[in-house]
């Protein structure tokens, strides 16, 4: 089965005769629209379109497809006719790392939905390497991701403070800070993880020992681990805040991280969620530096 929305820009690229201009025509960045062709390219298994010429031509497997493609798109216009009701027949797809889908964001997602029922948000939380890595690959449309340096093509950027956690009701103890040959208990994620890297090298860094006493897949399990005294992790300030847990004062802050926000599309009903997730999280890094400004950058 074809994606819709692949077949949408192939179709305006052959009217258009022109990658900039079907871009413009579908409210998309030229290399969102050469992104989608490229992917209907792959799942057919040839090139559809003569890039070459000016204007643009489709190849003879391209003209084979065109009928399709606009029968089918004609096909779903059809439908969504018939059913009366364009609830859901458009999606965004976002993905989040799990703590920035908290209560503010989700109601920025709920007041979106309110004025635009034709659109479902598509929504999936997880760890933000493995989330950057699919929005490279175009299984998002927006992403936010938590990442040391933010890439050139972020709309925006807000720093997101660390800090090692003790459990409030287990501590670790001073001794264990003051004498370096007691191994360090951590709680960390699986590998793959951004927080258990960092956390890593600082403890290197200290030329302490240490070793895993927990591993998790999710930011609440890490927590609870800690907080129940399995040992230290380092985590974001703002992700700790309504657990059992206390920053482990030998330890300090830890340079800070980033919270990077990304979106292929810079127009429409896209760039307003971008633009209305971007209030929430700067709202968010506020809480946590309430006398420096968010770190904010627009593309």
């Amino acid at each position: 089965m074809f994606d819709p929305r692949l077949l949408r820009a192939f179709t305006a690229i052959v009217d258009a005769g022109s990658f900039t201009l079907a871009a413009e025509r579908l409210h998309m960045t030229q290399s969102t629209i050469s992104q989608q062709l490229g992917r209907l390219e792959d799942a057919v298994g040839a090139i559809l379109i003569e890039r070459s010429l000016r204007p643009v031509e489709p190849t003879a497997t391209g003209e084979r497809l065109l009928g399709y493609a606009r029968r089918l798109l004609a096909l779903q216009q059809e439908a969504e006719a018939a059913m009366g009701d364009p609830v859901g027949t458009a999606s965004i797809r976002i993905g989040v790392p799990e703590d920035i889908f908290n209560a503010a964001m989700a109601s920025t997602f709920s007041d979106f939905a309110r004025r635009h029922r034709n659109i479902r948000l598509d929504v999936t939380a997880g760890l933000s390497r493995d989330l950057k890595r699919r929005y490279r690959n175009s299984d998002f449309d927006i992403g936010v991701f938590k990442e040391s340096q933010p890439d050139p093509d972020c709309r925006a950027a807000f720093a997101e403070p660390m800090a090692w956690f003790e459990s409030i009701d287990v501590p670790m103890g001073l001794e264990m800070a003051k004498e370096r040959a007691i191994p360090i208990p951590l709680v960390a994620f699986q590998p793959g993880g951004l927080y258990r890297e960092a956390m890593f090298e600082r403890i290197e860094r200290e030329e302490r020992r240490w070793y895993v006493a927990f591993a998790a897949s999710s930011l609440h399990n890490v927590l609870v681990a800690v907080e129940a005294g399995l040992g230290l992790s380092l985590l974001p300030v703002h992700a700790a805040q309504d657990y059992r847990v206390r920053r482990y004062a030998p330890f300090g802050m830890e340079t800070p991280m980033v919270v990077a926000l990304y979106s292929w599309e810079g127009a429409g009903a896209v760039l307003e969620l971008v633009d209305a997730m971007q209030a929430t999280l700067a709202a968010r890094a506020a809480l946590f530096q309430p006398h420096t400004e968010p770190v904010s950058i627009r593309t």
